[in-house]
């Protein structure tokens, strides 16, 4: 029985379908859950759209000339939800076509081995259906008809992501005060969007609807954007979002945010106001963890509210695994899937090596992109990690002065006595494909010595990173 359908819940069903197991899924909305349907399907469909207007209005630049180009919101935003929706479906056909059971509905733990699902009628059906696990049927625990089942299950996975954190001074209406889940709403270009948050999420969005032409002021507590990023590819994109015109407010926190007709007014902690036309709010999120029968089950949570897992996704509760933001792990929706298969590998009894998140790339789809593999640059600087480093800018690769690139860089680390790669940082557009063969050398163990000699396609942003290896191949001992 598996608790929820983004993608730890849908990969997980797909695995455990694919070794034999009966299995159910229950998603009180449609498959594919916060990362297809509001998070990152319908965001990084958004940022498409903003990259290639950004193209568009760089164009001069390569000697070309546009006129009459604009930007339709409305369409795009159609489109985002087209192609979410979309998503949701062809995953719904993969679930069918291996013999998942979806029930649309909520569900919580109601005992060893025991799920309480309510859904409408049509969906929980006669009580044999839906039943997981030992398949011996679903015991009714109201009267026929009423859409409150108890279905058995051999492993329980929770998989019930998060939701928006909200300040009690800045309630979302939907409308000028927004989350992240409502910005697809709109249909008309915002004015001035303020952005409260620089994290990834509000760098992002930031980003996106300055290339689409909107004033926007993002509003960071700490002293630069993406406080949780590698800090030197932080500071490029601070500098590229100053340059291009962006207001970065930094060491200011917002205390609340109030709607004034169609303008909303952001009210710092310093007594500064910063008035828009919208206000997105992006501090954060919280698990989907409470009212679920979590802690009445034996499941414990950590102080933050999220299930405590182990390398491989149980919990302290037997027969009871969890993956994905619920565990506060890695919001990833790599992450959250790797988690997902590796707790029905576990549970089926299959070999399994526990989650290594020195292995996770991870992208940040800003403008430029931000994509991390390895050990970070604040582990070297606190010493917890002892290695050898390069930078090199992008502003002497040949192909990105083609694409009229200047920002950006790439950054390798390794051993200093194997010379092997356990890090890397790419700062490009397109970084999230560029990062691959760090990647692949991060989890292969392969030394700088032996990377420098592969070859990489003339002209190309990639290599950089071939170049890179070589220069850092000089400085090994």
């Amino acid at each position: 029985m598996i608790i929820g359908g983004g993608p730890g819940g849908y990969e997980a069903a797909l695995v455990a379908a694919d070794h034999g197991a009966r299995v159910s899924l229950v998603e009180r909305e449609e498959v594919g859950g916060a990362a297809v349907l509001t998070d990152c399907v319908p965001s990084k469909t958004l940022i498409a759209s903003a990259e290639t207007m950004e193209t568009i209005r760089r164009a001069g630049e390569l000697g070309l000339r546009t006129q009459g180009w604009e930007m339709d919101l409305g369409v795009v935003n159609r489109r985002v939800a087209e192609l979410a929706a979309a998503q949701s479906r062809d995953i719904a056909a993969r679930l069918d076509r291996a013999g998942v059971e979806v029930i649309r509905g909520t569900a919580r733990l109601s005992g060893p081995g025991s799920v309480l699902v309510e859904c409408g009628p049509a969906e929980c059906g006669p009580a044999e259906r839906g039943a997981a696990g030992s398949g011996s049927g679903a015991s009714e625990s109201g009267p026929r008809g009423s859409g409150t089942r108890t279905l058995p299950a051999d492993l329980v996975l929770v998989c019930t992501g998060t939701t928006p954190r909200e300040l009690p001074g800045a309630r979302p209406d939907g409308e000028r005060i927004l989350t992240w889940k409502q910005l697809y709403g709109l249909r008309a270009r915002p004015e001035h969007l303020i952005v409260v948050g620089s994290g990834v999420t509000g760098a992002e969005f930031a980003s996106a609807y300055d290339a689409l032409g909107c004033e926007v002021t993002l509003i960071s507590s700490r002293d630069k954007v993406l406080p949780g990023e590698d800090p030197d590819a932080a500071a490029v994109l601070q500098r590229v979002f100053q340059d291009r015109g962006m207001t970065v407010l930094s060491h200011s926190r917002a205390e609340r945010a109030v709607r004034h007709g169609d303008e909303v007014a952001v009210e710092l902690s310093d007594g500064r106001r910063v008035v828009g036309s919208h206000c997105l709010m992006a501090v954060g999120s919280v698990p989907n963890t409470s009212g679920i029968g979590l802690e009445e089950s034996g499941v414990r949570l950590d102080g933050r509210g999220c299930i405590a897992v182990d390398g491989v996704s149980r919990t302290s509760a037997p027969g009871v695994y969890a993956a994905g933001d619920c565990t506060g792990v890695l919001a990833l929706a790599s992450v959250a899937a790797m988690q997902g298969r590796i707790a029905v590998w576990h549970a089926l009894g299959q070999a399994v090596q526990p989650l290594d998140l020195s292995l996770v790339a991870s992208n940040v789809f800003t403008s430029p992109e931000i994509a991390t593999v390895g050990v970070s640059q604040r582990a070297v600087d606190a010493g917890e990690v002892v290695a050898r480093s390069i930078m090199l800018p992008l502003s002497t690769n040949p192909r990105a002065k083609m694409q009229g690139i200047r920002d950006g860089f790439v950054k390798i680390f390794c051993r200093p006595a194997t010379g092997n790669v356990i890090g890397g940082v790419v700062v490009a557009p397109h970084a999230s494909e560029l990062i691959h063969p760090l990647s692949i050398a991060v989890a292969e163990r392969i030394p700088v010595t032996s990377l420098q000699h592969d070859f990489t396609v003339y002209p190309s942003v990639s290599g950089s990173i071939s170049e890179a290896a070589r220069l850092l191949s000089g400085m090994l001992d």
